[in-house]
């Protein structure tokens, strides 16, 4: 298939564009580069530096393209901002996918896979969390996603676009030369490996009095790689399917201070750990059910012991500065 992968550049994305590639399908990639990084995009991958969001920018790449599908990770994606700057989230995210998705239809593109998040669902209610919980955010970050995955079921409806929404549980780990980098970072295991090189004094842990076991937040963490696989088998799967909804996660949650010590056995440093106020809308719990993207697109995680995800995402960490070897 010819794909148009949007937010290419970025951790997930570029890794999912190789995938793909590897996979046989023939990809472009569009990225503004605010956040990702053009090194990332796969040599393979024809490049267009644009905001996927935006008509005028995406319209003539999608009219030469002859795309069959699209996979939007283009957006917004850090929790804690979007208590702070909600319109931000719902413009890019919500609206961005709006404007994506009529030039898509514009031009007889049949199939989009959304990247998603477990964001959607909100406090647990239960867990292992599957795909039939009550969707409920607590953060506008969840909230401009789920808006956008309703929108898809409505496109399926009426236009009989193919859909897959793939709600992500915590991506780490890395894959050769594409390394988890945001600036500023703020998920957990880069920015505890950020310490372990030395360029912070301290990593934070955001609550310690949470209703878990050692009183910090649990969270379910999926190896970028399985991600990237889970994407190659949905939007194939898409030949069979006309709609897709699935949680993917390794069914196994790991504390804060869990991901902390599993990081200094494997980096051999000490990384000195500090408490520090509950973010809004940081939920207690959050471990996926993926027996759906199992059952349905034959997905098997192959990476889902911490260790290995820490051990991958060092590797590609230079002691020095921080960034790729």
């Amino acid at each position: 298939m010819r794909l148009l992968v949007t937010g290419g550049a970025g951790f997930i994305g570029a890794t999912t564009a190789a995938a793909l590639i590897d996979a046989g399908h023939e990809v472009t990639v569009v990225d503004d580069l605010s956040s990702g990084h053009r090194d990332a995009v796969p040599a393979a991958a024809t490049f267009h530096r644009a905001d996927a969001t935006d008509a005028d920018a995406i319209r003539p790449i999608v009219a030469d393209g002859g795309f069959d599908g699209c996979l939007h990770f283009a957006a917004l994606i850090e929790a804690g901002e979007s208590m702070r700057a909600p319109e931000r989230f719902f413009s890019v995210n919500t609206a961005g996918s709006a404007t994506l998705l009529r030039v898509l239809l514009d031009h007889g593109v049949g199939r989009f896979v959304l990247s998603s998040t477990a964001a959607v669902y909100g406090e647990p209610a239960y867990t292992p969390i599957d795909e039939a919980h009550p969707l409920q955010p607590t953060n506008a970050y969840g909230e401009s996603k789920l808006l956008v995955e309703r929108m898809l079921a409505w496109h399926q409806r009426i236009h009989g676009l193919r859909i897959a929404s793939l709600r992500y549980f915590n991506a780490a780990g890395a894959t050769p030369g594409r390394p988890e980098r945001h600036d500023p970072e703020t998920h957990l295991v880069p920015l505890v490996l950020q310490v372990a090189a030395g360029r912070r004094a301290r990593v934070a842990i955001f609550g310690n009095d949470y209703e878990t076991p050692d009183g910090t937040a649990v969270r379910d963490y999926v190896h970028v790689a399985d991600l990237a696989d889970a994407h190659v088998l949905a939007v194939e799967a898409l030949d069979d399917h006309p709609t897709l909804t699935c949680n993917l996660g390794s069914g196994r949650g790991y504390s804060v201070r869990e991901v902390i010590e599993a990081a200094r056995e494997v980096t051999g440093h000490a990384i000195p750990a500090g408490d520090a106020e509950r973010r809004e809308g940081d939920p207690a719990v959050l471990v996926a059910s993926a027996d759906r993207a199992r059952s349905l697109l034959g997905w098997q995680p192959k990476r889902t012991d911490l260790a290995t995800m820490i051990g991958d995402a060092w590797r590609e960490c230079d002691a020095q500065d921080g960034t790729r070897r």
